[in-house]
């Protein structure tokens, strides 16, 4: 049902590739404002060098031979738009919300740092190198990142686990910069995705905007995925006691760990109400458990973020959430019905902001894959009870991810929480 009343966004979003390569997609519901981001195979599992992504994103919207930064700033805002630029593990994201009509000037200013950034060293020296600084150093002072940043190193080792920040040992020059850019920004390693927006439009816009970019087979290319596992303590003496337990595996995601993440999930449907998560009535007060799905590509990191203000209070946490994991591959009747609603629930109601669709899409248009909503909600909805509980039992059967941070002498090793 839930699927049916999707079918007319589904319908609604096209894929395209054109001549040069480039892929194109669009939405429109008619709504007055539109959204376009360029999005570039060049997160960190790219890198050539620790840091390198970290500071190509934050040349974002600097001079370019059409305008200087001063310029693209003050082009924007005349028109009342926004720019933003965001890094993944596998994308950089360039994206600008503006009133419908203006997109011919937004993608020509986004296509411009693509086909013509000048790479200044002075803008190097005194806006991008502060700004990753101070990017840095509020991740590493971010228990919750800073958590799921080792947990990303220890699962993935490289690739997938390169940090998304450039460390304070990084040393990156402009030269790796350019280098780095010089091989990314190429039509390949490209898709434009939009909202508010006709698909043909934008694809016209695109196709005018790129003819200036490299037309080479220089696809950005990392090696497979392989999910290793292991563990680490980190001492820190700000924030919340922080563990966070996970595992991984290689390969597309599997839908059974959407219904996972769901069932463990302790965020409740009614506002003030426990819930009906197995942890949320057991783990102690003023203590949290959030359940993380992470897709990529090629792999998945899966697991629950413990936080509390005691460390005691974080073992008990994580010892309730370790016996819940487990005891998940019994699973079935009316809870696994439940947990695949609020599975589909979550995967649905992604959709309703921009962000959440071109996180959606983003792998997805890349592998040419089926992109429409309908298909996911029919991948949860053929996961039964012993597909679920195979896929659960063959995820943590792998060695565990394990991250402390905070009190290490007081906080717990994997074994003392049943791993």
């Amino acid at each position: 049902m839930l699927a049916r009343r999707a079918s007319a966004f589904a319908r609604s979003f096209a894929t395209v590739v054109d001549n040069a390569g480039v892929k194109v997609a669009a939405i429109d519901n008619g709504q007055p404002t539109t959204a376009v981001t360029f999005l570039v195979k060049a997160g960190s599992r790219y890198e050539p060098k620790p840091g390198v992504a970290h500071t190509l994103k934050n040349f974002a919207f600097k001079s370019t031979a059409k305008r200087s930064a001063l310029g693209t700033v003050r082009e924007s805002e005349l028109y009342g738009g926004i720019l933003s630029a965001s890094l993944s593990r596998e994308y950089l994201a360039l994206t600008s919300e503006f009133l419908r009509g203006d997109e011919s000037f937004f993608v020509d200013l986004m296509s411009s740092f693509l086909t013509s950034s000048k790479f200044q060293r002075h803008e190097f020296q005194e806006y991008v190198l502060p700004v990753v600084a101070a990017e840095s150093t509020a991740a590493s002072q971010n228990p919750a990142t800073y958590a799921l940043e080792l947990a990303h190193s220890l699962a993935f080792r490289s690739g997938l686990g390169s940090s998304l920040f450039a460390s304070p040992h990084s040393h990156v020059s402009l030269d790796d910069v350019k280098e780095f850019a010089a091989r990314a920004f190429s039509k390949g390693n490209i898709a434009v995705l939009g909202t508010g927006i006709d698909s043909a439009a934008l694809t016209q816009l695109v196709e005018k905007a790129l003819a200036g970019a490299s037309v080479g087979n220089a696809v950005a290319e990392s090696k497979p995925s392989t999910y290793f596992g292991g563990e680490t303590r980190v001492e820190s003496h700000g924030g919340p006691q922080t563990v966070f337990i996970g595992f991984g595996a290689a390969g597309p995601m599997d839908p059974a760990l959407a219904i996972l993440s769901a069932h463990l999930s302790p965020q409740p449907s009614v506002k003030w109400s426990q819930g009906l998560s197995p942890i949320s009535a057991a783990i102690p007060q003023g203590t949290s458990v959030q359940s993380v799905l992470m897709p990529y590509s090629d792999a998945t990191l899966f697991g629950l973020l413990v936080q509390g203000s005691s460390a005691e209070g974080v073992k008990e946490a994580a010892k309730v959430a370790t016996k819940a994991l487990k005891e998940s591959t019994g699973l079935k009747g009316d809870a696994l019905k439940t947990a695949v609603a609020k599975a589909k629930f979550t995967a649905a109601s992604s959709l309703d902001g921009r962000d959440a669709i071109f996180g959606a899409l983003s792998t997805k248009v890349f592998a040419n894959s089926d992109a429409s909503i309908e298909a996911t909600l029919a991948s949860i909805d053929k996961v039964d009870a012993a597909a679920f509980s195979k896929s659960v039992a063959a995820i943590t059967k792998a060695k565990p991810t394990f991250v402390a941070i905070g009190s290490v002498q007081a906080l717990p090793f994997a074994d003392e929480v049943g791993l």
